[in-house]
């Protein structure tokens, strides 16, 4: 099947939507003091060890549970009120991050808490991921999708951005603190902003009966879908040009800098994708999906002139455009989730979120070890090297599919 787009919405429409207005500020708060958290771990982990590869190794943990629980924990978005997934996943994540605060704990016990407060996202982004579609149909879906993927991105610059300046003044376990507090404001926010509705999959509120079923049909979905194959492994090339947030502040390190300087280089990707999502939505639907194999290879490129150790300033602009050409992600997720039955996105969602996720981890994890004989500046090149070359050959499979998915529906 093909993804059309038959009627164009305006921003004013989106933004008319009361619900779509309380899970785009939910949003906001999660992932700014999620990314706030990030940068206040990874300067714990560094003072703590002055070490580029047990700090990314940290980082990394934070997608472990995505790729080992992804898909089965995403299946309670199917099984039980999107609503109460996301309320009660907000809660528990606040409740770990204040635990994780506690400076008396061993860094051991900190990762533990990490690990743990990721695996609860993994239902929460499947139950939000699949509840837009419902509030937001059509292409108010495109549109409000763009818009919420600006304003996360957004808010990881300001997460990122004043993260370091932030840890500096309040401490890690300030930040911490601040960040559980994101997450009450959130449960909050969707508890008084979003309607309840039954489970999609039964129509009631009583859960499927085999756990097993939905891992698997989730993947068996993914698997026998040419079109959905290839997004999501388009969308995998993301654990190439995503190592920068791992080697931050290492990186900075190495260049003569310290925290704040590394939140300011951590803000320079989501910055740059702010403005590359805007400017995808200017594009027509058709050429925003011809151009996602072009994009993705953009966006690992501008890492390989990390080689050169650059200053920060020049640093700022090369991880910015490569945040620009990650845009093609908005499109490769309008893609998929227009092509998924609302029954089932949960499931497929925790599928391509796994691959995404684990990836990303992957990716840090091996740019981690690579840091260790290379240098954080090393690492970083190599990546982006082995990154657009993978991504040339994703985007060749991805205009095959397009070419196969085209004719078969003539």
């Amino acid at each position: 099947m093909s993804v059309a787009v038959v009627e164009r919405a305006r921003w004013r429409d989106v933004f008319g939507h009361a619900e779509f207005r309380a899970l785009f500020l939910a949003g906001v708060l999660s992932v700014a003091g999620d990314q706030l958290a990030r940068v206040a771990l990874s300067v714990l982990v560094f003072d703590r060890t002055s070490s580029a590869g047990l700090t990314a190794l940290t980082y990394a943990l934070t997608y472990v549970p995505d790729l080992l629980f992804g898909p089965l924990l995403a299946g309670f978005a199917d099984r039980y009120p999107r609503r109460t997934v996301m309320i009660v996943t907000d809660v528990a994540r606040a409740i770990l991050v204040a635990g994780m605060a506690i400076q008396a704990l061993p860094l051991f016990v900190v990762i533990l808490l990490l690990v743990a407060l990721q695996a609860f996202g993994s239902p929460f982004n499947a139950a939000r991921g699949a509840t837009l579609p419902a509030v937001l149909p059509g292409d108010h879906y495109v549109l409000g999708k763009a818009a919420n993927d600006m304003v996360v991105q957004f808010s990881q610059v300001l997460g990122f951005g004043f993260g370091g300046a932030v840890v500096v003044a309040v401490g890690t376990s300030g930040g911490l603190l601040l960040d559980a507090a994101t997450f009450v404001l959130s449960a909050l926010l969707i508890t008084f902003g979003v309607r309840r509705r039954p489970a999609p999959a039964s129509g009631t509120d009583a859960p499927p009966a085999s756990y097993l079923k939905d891992l698997t049909s989730g993947i068996a979905l993914v698997a026998r879908t040419p079109k959905l194959r290839t997004l999501v492994l388009l969308a995998t090339i993301a654990g190439f040009y995503v190592t920068v947030e791992g080697l931050a502040v290492p990186y900075a390190h190495e260049i003569g800098y310290g925290p704040t300087t590394a939140g300011v280089l951590l803000a320079a990707s989501p910055a740059g994708c702010v403005l590359g999502m805007w400017l995808i939505t200017l594009w027509s639907p058709e050429r925003r999906l011809r151009l996602l194999g072009p994009l993705a290879v953009a966006a690992c490129v501008p890492l390989a002139f990390c080689a050169l150790q650059p200053g920060p300033a020049v640093t700022f602009c090369l991880w910015a455009l490569s945040g620009a050409a990650s845009a093609y992600h908005l499109p490769t997720s309008a893609a998929f989730v227009q092509a998924v039955p609302d029954h089932q996105r949960g499931k497929a969602f925790g599928v391509a979120g796994t691959a995404l996720k684990g990836s990303q981890g992957l990716g840090i994890l091996l740019v981690g070890l690579l840091a260790g004989p290379f240098g954080a500046s090393g690492a970083l090149a190599v990546m982006g090297v082995v990154g657009a070359l993978l991504a040339a050959a994703a985007g060749g499979a991805w205009a095959r599919a397009r070419r196969i998915d085209d004719h078969s529906g003539e």
